[in-house]
């Protein structure tokens, strides 16, 4: 069967983050493989496609998004495809698909990207508490009534079902890709280099993504502090990515003063195409520390550029990466941070190169966008076909956790 697929997004600004990139990879790995994959979002309407494969129905909106025209669009037109993909919880395209598809003959399913992880219910609990009282007439409704819920790892799945007791999904296990990294490596690297000349002086880490809490810059610093001082030889830190709240970053900079590092750290905005590959090819080795993260894209782009990854155990594909030897993963704490630099200062260069093919064959391996939109097609006729089983907060866990044909075995943590 050719699967005419529409996904819907809050938005596609870069700046929102890896859920956008997961949706630009994979529409056309779907075209690839036969199928019409088109994208709706919720940004500013112009009223016209913007090319043949977005249509853009939204309006100026910040936060939740309301879009007028959404769901009168997704009624009228439900009929052109055969799915609906929802990406994303808690504002207008996960409601509005519910309101406009309940009842039909359109399945929809929905890509939660980690926006059930109970960390945010201990980190931010005013907002949680303000999703207790949208949860039982809104994205509750969606999640039960949807034909499948998609989590991206068996990690996201099990920590799902701790948010809300009143939950009710038929569950898959879809993970995301990412595609092949285009243009000349060395050609890349050079570029970026000779753009950021300061990070040819020594060799670096890279962190790529987003300026947030969640982020675990805080522990990134002060363990990179407690391990820098008795090493002449420590890498830099390049911190490359956009940050909404100039207070926060502000916030990071005086920390590094006050630890003693801010001349080992260099700061860049955000970075894409070319520019963003060569960060990566010019690395020593990624680092992302943080507290929680659902796929994390960066990570990925890391491992396909065969850089090693130096990753907390709130990265959700941390199972995978540790089992095929492409990086470290360690708790998400100040120790855990030091812990894993020593550990990465101490590995003989040869040991690190080892680590950098690995990282790629786990890239080839699992994370290869053609991979994923093969999964992403069985998922939706598995679901289609036969209802799936409903699962709640109580349900018990299967014996094995796996991507869909293919258990994750058992791993250990760097120190344990």
């Amino acid at each position: 069967m050719s699967w005419r697929i529409l996904h819907v997004v809050r938005s596609l600004r870069p700046e929102t983050g890896g859920l956008v990139e997961a949706v630009r990879n994979l529409a056309p790995a779907l075209r690839q493989l036969g199928h019409t994959s088109t994208t709706l979002s919720l940004d500013p309407a112009d009223g016209a496609r913007a090319d043949g494969a977005t249509i853009v129905v939204g309006r100026a909106s910040h936060g939740y998004g309301r879009s007028p025209e959404y769901v009168r669009w997704l009624r009228a037109h439900r009929r052109e495809f055969d799915a609906v993909i929802v990406h994303g919880l808690w504002q207008q395209q996960s409601f509005g698909a519910w309101r406009a598809l309940r009842g039909t003959d359109t399945p929809y399913f929905v890509f939660c990207h980690g926006m059930l992880d109970p960390w945010f219910r201990g980190a931010y609990p005013l907002k949680h508490f303000k999703k207790w009282l949208y949860w039982p007439w809104a994205d509750y409704r969606v999640l039960r009534d949807a034909t499948g819920v998609c989590f991206t790892s068996e990690e996201e799945r099990r920590a799902a079902r701790r948010s809300f007791w009143l939950y009710r999904a038929r569950e898959l296990i879809t993970p995301l890709g990412i595609a092949e990294p285009a243009g000349d490596p060395r050609v890349q690297r050079d570029a970026f280099l000779d753009a950021h000349p300061e990070l040819r002086e020594r060799p670096f880490l890279l962190f790529l993504g987003r300026v947030h809490p969640k982020k675990g810059l805080e522990n990134l610093f002060s363990g990179y502090a407690a391990i820098s001082g008795r090493r002449a030889d420590a890498p830099g830190l390049a911190i490359v990515g956009p940050c909404a709240d100039d207070a926060y970053r502000q916030s990071l900079k005086a920390l590094t003063a006050r630890l003693g590092i801010e001349r080992s750290v260099c700061w860049l905005p955000m970075t894409t195409g070319d520019e963003k590959w060569g960060a990566l090819r010019a690395c020593e080795a990624f680092v992302l520390l943080s507290h929680q993260e659902n796929f994390g894209v960066a990570v990925v782009e890391a491992l396909a550029c065969g850089r090693p990854v130096l990753i907390s155990n709130r990265v959700n594909i941390w199972r995978e990466i540790v089992a095929d030897g492409g990086g470290l993963a360690v708790d998400d704490t100040e120790q855990g941070a030091a812990g894993v630099l020593r550990q990465w200062g101490a590995m003989p260069a040869e040991s690190r190169a080892a680590m950098g093919r690995a990282a790629r064959d786990c890239y080839s391996r699992r994370f290869a966008i053609a991979t994923a939109a093969e999964h992403l097609v069985r998922a939706l006729e598995e679901a289609t076909s036969g209802e799936l089983p409903v699962a709640s907060a109580h349900s018990p866990f299967p014996a094995s956790a796996g991507e869909i044909g293919e258990p994750l075995g058992q791993t250990k943590r760097a120190g344990d």
